[in-house]
């Protein structure tokens, strides 16, 4: 994979900056990350819709070796892998709408640029990552899956938490997102540091933050994978308390 001379990298990571990167699939199947290791979990739903259990084989291989990379006692629990585009695009108006009422006083232009930084959107040039398979979303758990603190003393919601190195986390939050990522780096993933759980391979994303030439994953889905109908409707996605 060729490297490329980039100006220092936007946390942003947008729109505008990814589609100047090629993507020259390699063709790479869909597998799913269930029973693949002991300490490779399926975390708790965030949000009511259906999910799938893909992600792209070599993805799947690097879990496999974060997952060996833990200290005792520590599971990496997977919130999502690939994402089907129809929920995608629901992921995105629903959180268009949240911004908007959050924010009234916006203009549409800042609301697309906050709500295109947390949620992609459906983009030609651009496909989501969670949509092309090497992207997955994850946490530390314990091994019977009790998700550990990753945010205090920060709230629900506060974007000031989202990056991986946020400021003012307590100790304990601040040691399991260096657990985690320690862990993830170990089995060849990447960041994406506006999200400090949000990790990937293959991508646009890791190609414009490890300044590759092209990315290797494009749009995909699984082999006779089905959507769900009930899913597939053009509505707001409500989130689990």
């Amino acid at each position: 994979m060729g490297v490329l001379t980039r100006k220092k990298p936007s946390i942003a990571e947008p729109v505008t900056e990814l589609r100047r990167i090629p993507i020259r699939e390699n063709g790479e199947p869909l597998v799913t990350y269930l029973d693949r290791h002991p300490r490779l979990i399926v975390a708790a739903p965030r949000w009511d819709y259906t999910r799938a259990t893909f992600a792209r084989r070599s993805v799947v291989e690097m879990l496999v070796r974060a997952a060996d990379a833990l200290p005792k006692g520590y599971a990496i629990a997977v919130i999502e892998g690939w994402r089907p585009p129809y929920i995608q695009h629901r992921m995105y108006i629903s959180n268009w709408e949240r911004w908007k009422e959050r924010r009234p006083d916006w203009s549409d232009a800042q609301i697309r640029r906050t709500v295109n930084r947390y949620t992609a959107p459906i983009h030609s040039k651009v496909p989501p990552p969670h949509s092309t398979g090497g992207a997955v979303d994850v946490l530390l758990a314990t091994l019977d899956g009790e998700e550990l603190d990753h945010m205090s003393p920060y709230q629900f919601g506060q974007h000031e938490s989202y990056p991986f190195d946020a400021p003012n986390l307590s100790e304990p939050a601040s040691q399991h997102r260096r657990i985690l990522g320690e862990a993830l780096i170990a089995g060849k993933l990447t960041n994406y540091p506006s999200e400090w759980w949000h990790w990937s391979y293959g991508d646009q994303g890791w190609a414009y933050r490890n300044g590759f030439e092209a990315a290797i994953y494009g749009p995909a889905e699984p082999e006779g994978w089905v959507g769900v109908e009930a899913d597939m409707v053009d509505a707001v996605i409500s989130r689990f308390p």
